[in-house]
């Protein structure tokens, strides 16, 4: 550092404005030590340790950690939770990239339908899952009475370990598909025109269009959104709360309501802890994993 260098940082008027600087941003740094640094150092100080909600701690070690990866249920939960992130996020992603290709037009009413695609994502998810509940309903449920005109019986959707987890994920996709749905209408409508008519100079039609100048254009978005629904998908739970509970036989339950139904019906905090701090690993493993791979198929992030 030069001497003008030491001056400079020496002066009132620095001082001032690293003061200034501090205070600007002190609630911010206050926010993330006390609701989210404090409390993950909290949480995993408890999953060291045999932690009931009544009576005393004491000091275990990774024991919770080895007794997760040993339990064939924690195994069975961990498959549940895949099976519905297996099941989600390629129908979510697949099914907003069409929508977004047929509202991404200037046409009359476009606006009326990307509103009615989008508003379920502003609904509560709690009545979301409830109306659905009472739609899949066996008997007086809406879905089976439409069944029932059509002359078909309609199953038990959320009773039978088939088709329990099937039905959630389903309401789950068309509670969240609009808003990929509007990501990718936004990232369409920035690919350049003149790629479009070049492409089309060269003979290429709507499909190797949309393959060979639309989809790589629009990976930077496609990306994200691949991310965002993963570890969405991965955290599920209030749909499980609401329309299954875990059941039926433990078919849909998955790693979150888990946790919940360790720490706060068993009172096991420790062993909860440890459950949740696995799923952050599994979660940050996938996303670096995203992270590394994406080097191979998206273009033009700047």
């Amino acid at each position: 550092m030069s001497r003008s260098e030491r001056k400079l940082r020496r002066s009132p008027l620095a001082r001032e404005a690293n003061i200034t600087g501090w205070l600007f941003v002190s609630p911010m740094v206050l926010g993330f030590v006390c609701f989210l640094l404090f409390p993950m150092l909290m949480a995993f100080y408890m999953s060291l340790n045999d932690w009931p909600l009544l009576g005393s701690v004491e000091f275990s070690g990774l024991d919770n950690y080895k007794n997760a990866l040993s339990d064939s249920a924690f195994w069975k939960v961990l498959g549940n939770t895949f099976y519905f992130s297996a099941g989600l996020v390629p129908l979510n992603i697949i099914l907003a990239l069409l929508l977004a290709l047929l509202l991404s037009r200037s046409l009359p009413l476009m606006g009326l339908f990307r509103t009615a695609i989008f508003t379920p994502v502003i609904t509560s998810l709690i009545v979301w899952s409830i109306v659905w509940k009472y739609m899949l309903a066996t008997d007086m449920g809406f879905v089976n009475q439409m069944l029932n005109l059509l002359g078909i019986e309609g199953p038990a959707w959320l009773y039978d370990p088939k088709l329990a987890m099937p039905a959630v994920i389903v309401t789950s996709v068309l509670k969240n598909v609009g808003l990929n749905m509007v990501l990718f209408i936004a990232a369409l409508q920035q690919v350049p025109a003149h790629l479009y008519e070049a492409a089309k100079l060269d003979g290429a039609g709507r499909t190797r269009s949309f393959f060979n100048v639309t989809l790589p254009m629009i990976t930077p978005t496609l990306f994200l959104t691949v991310i965002m629904t993963i570890i969405g998908s991965l955290k599920v739970f209030g749909q499980i709360y609401v329309m299954t509970q875990g059941g039926p036989g433990n078919s849909t339950k998955v790693l979150v309501y888990t946790i919940w139904e360790t720490a706060f019906k068993l009172f096991d905090l420790g062993y909860a802890s440890s459950l949740a701090f696995i799923l952050f690993f599994i979660i940050m493993a996938f996303t670096l994993l995203q992270w590394q791979l994406r080097k191979r198929w998206v273009f033009h992030e700047n």
